[in-house]
């Protein structure tokens, strides 16, 4: 199994710091858009086996219930056992888990979608998510029209045409995040696009929200936050 890091910035930096506060942010959206204490089972899909990066696994660092959680990952991430007690940790793919249909009360999954390859993918592992989640589903990804790439820590270059952004990451050596495999933006319209088929998931409708939190006054990442039991579609916020 390859342990992939899809990060240029240092563990523990400044840039790591910014996006573990990002990501601070988006656990207190979810702490306030659902009840984190009443879920019996939660599934956090695509942990990492990162040890270093502050940002890393931050749903584990932040939930007060490991005991309750189930962290997937194709890396190897089964540290997280010992340092969680309680905690379950399944090796699997994103794409098609190894779990019976709502298996879960909250499938969680932050910044995973953009690593999953294309279009198609990503749709299927929306799909995968509600399919094991029984109440919440729950993913987040960074905003392509932030002004710096979280991934690469380099500025616009990702505002080109997708064909042409590779190139430039070619060109510049960065090679491994010019792979679509590998790295593939989201826009909110690209989510919304991803997110509209799967209306007609679970009991009355899926659907559900897609907010922005901002950091000076930007939309640093999109949150997909949707309920499967009364759901609804809505968008709001930053560039499409």
């Amino acid at each position: 199994m390859t342990n992939k890091v899809y990060a240029d910035n240092a563990a523990q930096g400044i840039i790591d710091r910014a996006v573990a506060a990002a990501r601070d942010r988006i656990y207190d959206h979810l702490a306030a858009a659902i009840d984190l204490e009443s879920l019996e089972s939660v599934i956090d899909v695509g942990a990492t086996a990162d040890r270093d990066r502050q940002s890393a696994n931050f749903f584990e660092k932040r939930y007060s219930y490991p005991d309750r959680v189930t962290a997937l990952s194709d890396q190897d991430a089964a540290w997280l056992q010992e340092a969680y007690q309680g905690l379950k940790f399944v090796r699997g793919d994103g794409l098609n888990m190894p779990f019976a249909d709502n298996s879960f009360d909250l499938a969680f999954s932050s910044a995973v979608i953009e690593h999953v390859g294309n279009r198609a993918n990503q749709a299927a592992f929306i799909a995968e998510c509600f399919r094991v989640a029984k109440k919440f589903v729950f993913i987040t990804t960074p905003n392509r029209w932030y002004p710096i790439e979280f991934h690469t820590i380099l500025p616009l270059l990702h505002w080109l045409p997708p064909r042409l952004y590779r190139a430039a990451l070619r060109a510049i050596g960065k090679g491994f995040y010019a792979e679509e495999s590998n790295l593939n933006l989201l826009s909110k319209s690209d989510l919304l696009s991803l997110c509209v088929p799967l209306r007609a998931i679970g009991g009355g409708g899926g659907g559900g929200t897609i907010t922005t939190p901002l950091k000076f006054g930007l939309a640093t990442h999109f949150l997909g936050d949707f309920r499967l039991k009364n759901c609804f579609c809505s968008t709001s916020g930053a560039r499409a």
